[in-house]
């Protein structure tokens, strides 16, 4: 998968123990998975459960990248992306989900997030390999390929059908907060609430640490040091930071993001990076690479017509490698600190 990255760091948690109260360790646990690191922090009030409700959440994380992996040919979404068009395809309960949750953002933030956007996607993974961007003639065949109303649901038989040819579908700016709610719920099930799953600039967030409001979380999407990060305190949320840091081209003095704005078929140029906070790490995944694309006042509008709360951060890059952050939308329930 086409996986987004920034540079997102947790600050270190300390939970002060007294005469009256011995707070549950600190457990930490690391897999690579979906093409990044996923790591799972828990405060487990029986230390013997934390190892067999980690296995769990990343087996359950493993599951799903078999599912929504477009690097496996194996995979459920790469079996469904190679049936004929207009076929309707029978799909698994997770696949139909995620599916539908990212169509509802398509139509909310009108395509700027957009998971029918494999073909140009590929392309952009070829203009980083080759340092050559594709031509007008083949950026144009690959968006012609494209587009959120080419994918119907049918929720009565949970069938997918792909409308258009040669559709590909990309799951890269929704699955990794999709695995780390995933993961989340199950070490719930194990009895572990109070619990943190990362994946790269994805988070999902359960109870806080014993004796904490919540997990705090240090944002400096950009890597500057010459500004004092962003921190925030969150519990019973999803956090998701898109940026470019670490994925990006660089092609005729012009830096090109991984993320591609639907409109063009071309990687975004502006010195952008974005934090959501909403009430799910799904839901914040997929609106972080959406207000990547959108235009502030768009931005603006769309935080504060959301149904669930959601609280946007857009953080902009100065030439002198300065940021600065201005942030739209209400504060979910779960951030406590409210920049």
């Amino acid at each position: 998968m086409s996986w987004k990255n920034a540079a997102v760091g947790l600050l270190g948690l300390i939970v002060a123990a007294s005469p009256n109260f011995a707070a549950p360790d600190r457990l930490e646990y690391i897999e690579p998975h979906m093409g990044t690191l996923f790591r799972i922090v828990l405060y487990p009030p029986d230390p013997a459960i934390a190892k067999v409700a980690a296995r769990a959440a990343f087996d359950r994380i493993a599951a799903l990248n078999r599912i929504m992996s477009d690097y496996d040919p194996t995979s459920e979404l790469m079996r469904l992306c190679a049936q004929a068009p207009g076929t309707p395809v029978p799909v698994s309960a997770e696949l139909f989900d995620i599916l539908q949750r990212s169509q509802e953002v398509a139509g909310k933030t009108q395509g700027a997030f957009d998971v029918t956007l494999g073909p140009v996607i590929r392309l952009w993974r070829e203009t980083r390999r080759t340092h050559a961007l594709p031509s007008e003639a083949t950026r144009a065949d690959a968006l012609q390929a494209s587009g959120f109303n080419q994918l119907r649901l049918d929720p009565v038989g949970r069938t997918v059908t792909l409308l258009r040819p040669h559709m590909a579908l990309d799951l890269g700016g929704i699955a990794k907060g999709y695995a780390a709610e995933a993961a989340l719920a199950v070490l719930a099930h194990y009895g572990i609430p109070s619990a943190m799953v990362a994946a790269s600039g994805d988070l999902a967030l359960g109870d806080p640490p014993p004796g904490k409001k919540g997990w705090q979380i240090e944002l400096n999407p950009f890597g500057s040091t010459l500004d004092k990060p962003l921190t925030l305190v969150v519990a019973h949320a999803g956090v998701s930071t898109s940026g470019d840091t670490e994925q990006f081209v660089a092609l005729g003095g012009i830096r090109y993001s991984h993320i591609v704005d639907p409109a063009t078929g071309l990687g975004l140029t502006r010195p952008t990076a974005v934090t959501v906070v909403a009430p799910h790490a799904t839901l914040a995944d997929a609106l972080a690479t959406a207000c990547s694309v959108l235009a502030p006042a768009a931005v603006q509008q769309l935080a504060d017509n959301s149904v669930e709360s959601v609280r946007v951060i857009v953080h902009q890059r100065n030439a002198d490698g300065s940021t600065q952050s201005i942030s739209f939308g209400h504060a979910p329930a779960g951030l406590i600190s409210t920049p």
